[in-house]
């Protein structure tokens, strides 16, 4: 998608958060719905969806990974990083409460508390660093993630609020470098031996949190373009249906395949992160021009 300078869909010379019924006005505001309907870039986006809804609902995180470099190519990262918080945080809503009373309470809000205070440091690091270093430096953080779900290691010690911050500051640092903030956390409850119920209903909470704060800086600064906006809510009820699908998936799975599941979608974000497919992020994104 073109920048807010040239597109009219962003400049509006008022601003979005100012306007009342934006949920709704944005289906008017933005692109005809006939053309964005059958636009090959949306449909393309919508099969990406409906697999990262299974994802979501089956393993409670990994959505945003699986849909944001596929958006962030053929609409820009800007306008991913709406679609993809639209979709992980609205339709989550009515699948997450039922969640939350088997949440560690104790220990995602010093998790969240972390991942907040050290998200500007990730911000730091990424303005400053080298980004195809930084993208290497990444993916090698991931896979460290993975080699600890490998090996089948056990955490023994302490889960003091102080030990749970520092995971959750590990966290907030990879989120700000690269919007990637579940496999450090995944990493440390998974290596705790809970069962899966309470490491899903943990990671609900988290992400929950997180996406609330998301679309709170998303409206006070302003991002919430039509078009983009348009999109998530379009989106929403494939995603909706899948994230079912996957919800249901769960129940059949146990410890052991939530444990597998877990562990290869960490592959995937380890794998995307790689500097690698650039190339081919290219090539998508001129295909669709």
């Amino acid at each position: 998608m073109n920048e807010p300078e040239t597109n009219p869909y962003w400049s509006n010379g008022s601003g979005y958060r100012d306007r009342p019924g934006l949920a709704i006005g944005m289906l008017f505001w933005g692109p005809a719905l006939p053309e964005l309907l059958t636009d090959p870039r949306f449909l393309l986006l919508a099969c990406v969806i409906a697999l990262a809804g299974v994802a979501r609902g089956l393993s409670g995180f990994g959505s945003g990974m699986i849909v944001a470099p596929v958006a962030g190519a053929l609409y820009g990262p800007k306008a991913a990083l709406v679609v993809v918080t639209i979709l992980e945080a609205l339709p989550m809503i009515p699948l997450t409460l039922p969640a939350l009373r088997h949440a560690v309470w104790r220990e995602v809000v010093p998790i969240a508390i972390g991942s907040f205070l050290f998200l500007p440091l990730g911000l730091f690091i990424l303005r400053h660093g080298d980004p195809t270093t930084l993208r290497w430096v990444i993916s090698a953080a991931i896979l460290a993630c993975v080699a600890v779900l490998w090996s089948g290691y056990r955490y023994r010690g302490p889960r003091s609020p102080a030990v749970s911050m520092a995971a959750g500051a590990v966290s907030g640092t990879l989120s700000g470098m690269a919007q990637i903030p579940g496999p450090p956390v995944i990493a440390y409850w998974m290596a705790s031996g809970l069962p899966a119920l309470v490491v899903r209903a943990n990671l609900l909470a988290f992400f929950m949190i997180g996406d609330i704060v998301t679309l709170g800086n998303l409206w006070a600064t302003d991002m919430l373009a039509p078009e983009p906006v348009t999109i998530g809510l379009l989106a929403m009820p494939l995603y909706f249906v899948f994230l079912l699908a996957g919800w249901r998936l769960f129940a059949v799975t146990g410890d052991r395949g939530y444990r597998l599941v877990t562990f290869w979608l960490i592959i995937a974000a380890a794998l995307l992160a790689l500097p690698l497919w650039d190339g081919v992020s290219a090539r998508l994104a001129a295909a669709f021009a």
